[in-house]
C-alpha cells in the first residue's frame, strides 16, 4: 500500500482537497474583514494539521478507490 504510487497519488489528492477546505473554512471563520487582516500562519498551521490528519486517515481507513488499487487489499 505505502509504496503503490497510485495509492499515494489518491492520498495526496485527498489531502490537498482538505487542506484547501480547511483553509477557506478557518479564513471564513475568523475574520469578517479584508485579506490583510487574515492571520495566515494560523490558517496554514491548520489547514497543514488538516492535511496530515488527511494522510493518516488514508492509511487507516482506505475508500473503496484506494483499497482497489493493486496491493492494498485486505
Amino acid at each position: 500500500m505505502l509504496s503503490n504510487a497510485k495509492w499515494w497519488s489518491l492520498a495526496i489528492e485527498r489531502a490537498v482537497r482538505t487542506l484547501a477546505q480547511t483553509a477557506i473554512a478557518t479564513i471564513t471563520a475568523t475574520t469578517a474583514a479584508g485579506v490583510l487582516e487574515v492571520d495566515w500562519v494560523n490558517v496554514a498551521s491548520v489547514a497543514g494539521l488538516a492535511s496530515v490528519l488527511s494522510i493518516l486517515t488514508s492509511i487507516a481507513f482506505p475508500s473503496k478507490e484506494m483499497k482497489e488499487v493493486k496491493g492494498t487489499e485486505k
